[in-house]
């Protein structure tokens, strides 16, 4: 099962600010921080905020609320892939993929972008999550209150079927990272 976006949560994250540390180790040579996880994610939400402003399908605000999402969702380690998908009337025009990597130590880096989407009629972006089987009921109830949007089930087909694989960049810090595969029509 995946995670769809849905209307915004009334409840938001608080604001006080936590200063932590973490290494995570995924295997003997794959080790990552925080920080990583940050650099990362601010790769993926430059890219969302582009997706956002090119398409006029969502704000800067909710950009920078999903990438937040991610972001909490990844430095606990519950993030497996983000789907997001512009539609024209119901119909597939663009996707990307952002897979996690947790021993992404030998791929080399991009810079954001290649994703000014069109303007379309009847445009919808939608963002679905996957999570990694660490993500219980109870660290769902842990998380919950961190996240900025509203989540729930999805069973939304995700494969782009209708779309052609058109490329991808590679975003990496140390041994975290995401991969992230484009489709077009």
């Amino acid at each position: 099962m995946t995670m769809r976006s849905g209307k915004k949560s009334s409840v938001l994250a608080s604001r006080r600010r936590t200063e932590m540390s973490q290494t995570r180790t995924a295997s003997a040579s794959a080790t990552y921080t925080y920080v990583d996880v940050e650099n990362v994610v601010r790769r993926v939400k430059a890219d969302l905020i582009m997706i956002a402003d090119s398409t006029g399908a969502w704000t800067a605000t909710e950009a920078t609320n999903y990438a937040h999402d991610i972001e909490v969702l990844a430095k606990a380690g519950y993030l497996k892939w983000v789907d997001v998908t512009l539609f024209s009337h119901g119909v597939e025009v663009k996707a990307v993929r952002f897979e996690v990597d947790t021993d992404a130590g030998s791929l080399t880096t991009s810079r954001p972008g290649g994703v000014r989407w069109p303007k379309v009629e009847g445009a919808h972006l939608r963002i679905v999550l996957s999570h990694t089987d660490a993500y219980t009921s109870t660290a769902r109830e842990a998380t919950k209150d961190k996240l900025k949007m509203g989540w729930g089930p999805s069973y939304d087909d995700t494969s782009h079927s209708s779309l052609t694989s058109s490329g991808g960049r590679n975003y990496v810090s140390n041994a975290y990272g995401v991969q992230r595969k484009d489709w077009a029509e």
